[in-house]
């Protein structure tokens, strides 16, 4: 996934070779925890606060750093909140201007009970960032996980997706606008648009690999046509939701998240890519026959962790809806360059 200018190509070979040299390790996808050997390996290299400011203990980078590292973990099926941790959690206390040290962390928006659900990553988190609105105003606060009321969950790869309490008058927060709390929304979005089309591109690699080296009544699989529109509409599905994400994505960092046109972007690439998901793995699945269905062949970790992601940090209707009623308001006059800028 080329999400923009190019990032150093030793940069993006130490990414690939650390989880690629962790996944042979354990012979397979797996979810780290923290404190694990990959976990301290991460932190030593600075990639688990890839994006922080030097001067608070981060590597400087930008989000397009930070998209070659979610990709090299999603192709290794390597599990882990990066994303989360760094350009969600820590960039809103950077942001907010409370700082962040070097504790696990990921974030969710409570509502007016104290209650988030789906909270990614929730139960192995050492501090959980909690959003809430009291007094007409959102506020921020950092807490220490063990005082909140964390029920575990996991979604369809195994990922913790917990729900969170915690109870309101007792916590005392920071006001913060609502311009971050539209730019977190938008980068939540924009964080599993990024992971969805990583996923997608690994599936169109694997239909490529397997029509090109098995062979059906003397011929190759890539040389009958009716499998050729297959892994075709693989192809083309994946290029759009890559295209759309990469608009997204450039337009977030050009106009530092607060460009005009910024959650119609969003919004398409979350939609692109994941009705892009519905056509591939079904696709992908008849390509492969019964092989793709074992558990012994990589395809079900791209296709499951992409159903998973598309409904994750808003979901398919929602940014469907979002597309749509965006569209509406631009009317005609406005419609193209929406679509253009």
């Amino acid at each position: 996934m080329n999400t923009g200018p190019s990032v150093d190509e030793a940069l993006t070979d130490m990414m690939g070779a650390v989880f690629g040299a962790h996944r042979e390790k354990l012979g397979g996808e797996t979810i780290v925890e923290r404190g694990s050997d990959l976990w301290r390996q991460l932190t030593e290299l600075g990639l688990l606060r890839l994006t922080g400011a030097v001067e608070h203990g981060g590597s400087g980078a930008g989000w397009y750093e930070a998209a070659e590292l979610l990709k090299a973990a999603v192709r290794c099926g390597i599990r882990i909140p990066l994303a989360e941790h760094d350009l969600l959690a820590c960039w809103l206390l950077d942001a907010s201007g409370l700082g962040a040290d070097g504790a696990a962390r990921t974030v969710c928006v409570l509502d007016m009970r104290g209650v988030a659900t789906q909270v990614p990553w929730a139960s192995v988190a050492e501090r959980v960032v909690v959003v809430w609105r009291a007094d007409g105003r959102y506020r921020v606060a950092d807490v220490a996980a063990e005082t909140l009321t964390i029920t575990r969950g996991t979604n369809l790869i195994g990922e913790p997706r917990d729900t969170v309490a915690a109870e309101l008058s007792g916590l005392h927060g920071t006001p913060i606008g609502p311009t971050l709390i539209s730019q977190l929304r938008l980068k939540s979005g924009l964080v599993r648009a990024i992971q969805v089309c990583a996923a997608l591109d690994d599936i169109l690699r694997l239909c490529i690999e397997h029509v090109s080296s098995r062979t059906q009544f003397g011929r190759p699989l890539s040389k009958f046509q009716s499998v050729q529109h297959l892994v075709s509409d693989v192809a083309a599905e994946a290029a759009l939701a890559r295209a759309a994400t990469e608009a997204a994505l450039a337009a977030g960092v050009r106009g530092e998240w607060s460009s005009p046109t910024l959650e119609f972007l969003v919004a398409a690439a979350r939609s692109c890519a994941g009705h892009a998901a519905s056509v591939v793995v079904r696709n992908a699945h008849q390509v492969h026959g019964a092989i793709g269905t074992t558990r012994e062949h990589r395809l079900h970790e791209f296709t499951r962790a992409a159903l998973a992601w598309r409904s994750e940090f808003g979901s398919m209707r929602y940014w469907d809806d979002v597309v749509t009623d965006t569209a509406m308001r631009a009317s005609a006059g406005g419609l193209w360059s929406l679509i253009t800028e």
